[in-house]
């Protein structure tokens, strides 16, 4: 599934029921606002850092077909970005991913 190389997750106060991984580096802002905005909905995930292994970036570019961080997964669905993400809340259609319904 994910690669064995998460490296952390965030303190959720509430519990999704699909579970979010985001594909990162240390040095994207987008990355950091899309990270800030999951917290700020009490929601925990799964971080990978592309930047320091080259094997989770050759598993990201296979899964997702782009290079560009971060990209975002909420269960199985791959999401994209971080504007792909805000563009989901704003139709009203990231709550019901997160509860494992779908797009």
């Amino acid at each position: 599934m994910f690669p064995e190389t998460a490296l952390s997750d965030s303190n959720p106060t509430e519990t999704a029921s699909a579970p979010i991984t985001i594909y990162s580096t240390a040095i994207c802002p987008y990355c950091v606002m899309a990270k800030n905005f999951l917290k700020s909905k009490g929601l925990g995930w799964t971080e990978v850092r592309i930047d320091t292994d080259p094997a989770a970036r050759e598993a990201m570019v296979a899964k997702t077909r782009r290079t560009s961080v971060p990209q975002i997964f909420i269960g199985q669905t791959h999401v994209g970005g971080y504007d792909d993400l805000m563009a989901l809340h704003r139709a009203g259609k990231l709550e019901p991913l997160l509860a494992g319904e779908g797009v």
